[in-house]
């Protein structure tokens, strides 16, 4: 699964921090190196003195930023899955492709795909608001596809874009994070193909307005 962190939340941490130069870079190092321990033993197994050893810093530099470290896990995360670029390929299904194709390669990437996996294994309650706040902009990025489709005249008005955006994710997602199976390009073809489709076909209609009036008879 791939997502996007808002200002607010990247900077909150990092506010005061030159966009370039040694903080920026202490910084990152400490972002990846969470990543990776995340990764390596799951939330329940980092320590504040590994990831400072990995990112070369001392760790007080990092209990000066994140008091604890489901703060610090929070920050990473959020930071380092920013980094997608929304597709802008000027058709419905070449951005739900885009978006998809990437999503897919990030996931047999031994960095990404041990934080997704951990970020939905529901195993810490630490962890729990944190998923929920991901998967959430997550969804709203995708619905944003599809409301950008609509707008092109590609889907009907009438169509439900969230549906479209939930049954699209969730065949893709229950692969890469449930089963933990790669994902190929075919497959995401497949799946647009059938929901699109579906989807032109089978707008939802508001209910039928009522043609006759209702009166009351006289006592």
């Amino acid at each position: 699964m791939t997502t996007e962190a808002t200002p607010e939340t990247v900077d909150r941490k990092t506010s005061g921090v030159q966009k370039h130069g040694r903080a920026t870079r202490v910084v990152n190092s400490i972002f990846q190196a969470t990543a990776e321990e995340l990764t390596r033993v799951g939330y329940g197994g980092i320590r504040i003195e590994e990831v400072a050893k990995k990112a070369g810093v001392n760790k007080t530099t990092i209990y000066r930023r994140w008091p604890s470290k489901a703060e610090l896990v929070a920050d990473a995360t959020r930071t380092l899955l920013s980094n997608t670029i929304m597709p802008d390929t000027g058709s419905l299904r070449g951005d739900l492709y885009s978006y998809f194709a990437s999503l897919a390669e990030r996931s047999q990437q031994p960095l990404w795909r041990g934080m997704l996996i951990t970020l939905n294994s529901h195993a810490d309650p630490d962890l729990e608001s944190l998923s929920l706040e991901l998967r959430w902009i997550a969804r709203e990025n995708r619905k944003k596809i599809i409301d950008s489709g609509i707008n092109r005249g590609e889907l009907p008005k009438g169509v439900d874009a969230e549906l479209v955006v939930d049954v699209v994710s969730a065949p893709i997602l229950y692969r890469t994070l449930h089963l933990k199976e790669a994902v190929d390009l075919n497959f995401i073809e497949s799946v647009l193909d059938i929901v699109l489709a579906g989807a032109a076909a089978n707008a939802l209609r508001a209910p039928p307005k009522e043609t006759e009036q209702r009166h009351e008879l006289p006592a």
